[in-house]
């Protein structure tokens, strides 16, 4: 079945390739298509384009199908195009007439744009609270290990002296960063299409304020030309969103990887999280943070894969967005892997404490002995060719009472501050007002 059938069949062929992956993708958005279609009859029935009994019939078969998801027995059978087409004939066949009415001043293309603005708008917001969960981790763990020191390191060169607190915090404190690129996707999709039809609005007196306000949207898209160029532009958003944030995850990954090694030996991993070697039985790998490293780079070229499939269309719809469902759903739900992943690893991981007092790592305490130089009234270049000249003819000794005397900001690494960035993001993002109510 077909919501544009007009008495003829479509060569298979051609229906095939047309359909694509729509019957596997639409299960995403089955129950954002009900509660847009239960707005669309509560509307319609308000401005008496259908009778009351009707809409009680249409409410009813729509609460029913709902059911369905929640169970996870609805299916869209290989008789349909699409979820539209399946919710449709459903409500057909058990109200007749109702069920035929339910598309009154409706468009597929404002039907399945509202679908997905109500779906990217709910992603957006559960993604958002793993996030803020994984950052409330990261600084629980900044909060246990702020005084467990490791080498700070630049151009892969141990450095200066840093600590884990500065570590955890710091990406805490980027994921916060990062929640504002999924805010700005947030507001894109929280705009109400439904009502604008094919791009050219309706002629019935449609009440696009009440579908609005009942779906929980917070703007109506008011140009009925506009909303329809949604399509596209919100999907890019949401990807540039996904990809800064696995840029950042990609990051922590690499760093857990290089820490875990035997030539840095920072972190250890539980042996259960691990994985071996066929040849090498002494081999504990670090497979689920390399996974999420690479997962993460190949997430970071999403924002590509969307522009190229639109950015040389007109306004007005076109079929090639139907590629947007399959570039996108499927990373959408591999970044919530990621942070599902990480949220259960990262409480488990071991860090070594004492690293730092290994004498390989004397040379990272020079710019201490600069200060100390500094302080006895040695202008800083004389002090730093000084400190230079005593590493490179071996009568350096590191000021390595730093550690217990002047570590500063490594001791105190930002924690309350990130804490109250966190609890502002909480309690006033966007992201996260559904759950304030």
């Amino acid at each position: 079945m077909k919501i544009w059938e007009k008495g003829f069949s479509v060569n298979e062929t051609i229906e095939k390739f047309t359909v694509g992956q729509d019957r596997e993708l639409d299960m995403h958005l089955a129950q954002f298509d009900m509660l847009a279609s239960k707005a669309q009859a509560n509307m319609l029935a308000k401005v008496g384009l259908l009778s009351e009994e009707e809409r009680v019939q249409l409410i009813t078969g729509l609460d029913e199908l709902l059911g369905q998801v929640a169970a996870g027995t609805f299916q869209i059978e290989a008789d349909f195009e699409d979820v539209h087409s399946k919710i449709e004939h459903y409500l057909t066949e058990k109200f007749g007439d109702a069920g035929k009415k339910i598309h009154t001043a409706r468009s597929r293309n404002d039907q399945v744009l509202t679908a997905i603005q109500l779906f990217l708008k709910d992603y957006t917001e559960q993604i958002a609270a793993k996030m803020l969960a994984l950052t409330e981790v990261l600084l629980q763990k900044a909060e246990v290990h702020q005084g467990d020191l490791l080498p700070g390191y630049t151009h892969f060169q141990a450095a200066m002296p840093s600590s884990f607190g500065l570590w955890f915090t710091a990406y805490a404190e980027h994921l916060l960063l990062d929640l504002s690129l999924f805010e700005a996707a947030h507001q894109v999709a929280d705009q109400n299409p439904l009502g604008s039809g094919a791009g050219f609005g309706s002629s019935f007196p449609i009440d696009r304020e009440m579908t609005t306000w009942e779906m929980g949207f917070g703007n109506v898209a008011v140009s009925a030309v506009g909303a329809q160029m949604l399509r596209g532009k919100t999907e890019k958003t949401l990807a540039f969103a996904i990809a800064g944030a696995a840029g950042t995850l990609g990051k922590l990954a690499y760093d857990l990887v290089l820490y875990n090694s035997q030539d840095l030996g920072f972190v250890t991993l539980p042996k259960e999280f691990t994985t071996g070697s066929s040849i090498m039985p002494h081999k504990k790998n670090p497979d689920v943070f390399e996974l999420v490293r690479a997962h993460a780079n190949r997430l970071q070229a999403l924002p590509n894969d969307i522009i190229l499939a639109t950015s040389n269309l007109p306004s007005g719809y076109h079929r090639d967005f139907q590629l947007l469902k399959e570039l996108l759903f499927g990373p959408m739900m591999q970044f919530a892997n990621l942070l599902d992943i990480l949220l259960f690893a990262l409480p488990e991981i071991k860090i070594k404490s004492g690293v730092i007092d290994q004498a390989k790592y004397d040379p990272i305490f020079s710019v201490e002995n600069i200060n100390q130089l500094i302080i006895a009234g040695v202008p800083f270049r004389d002090a730093y060719q000084q400190v230079g000249r005593a590493v490179e003819d071996g009568s350096y000794v590191p000021h390595r009472e730093f550690q217990t005397t002047h570590l500063g900001s490594i001791h105190n690494p930002g924690l309350k501050e990130v804490a109250d960035k966190i609890a502002r993001v909480r309690n006033h993002s966007v992201l996260f007002a559904g759950s304030q109510r």
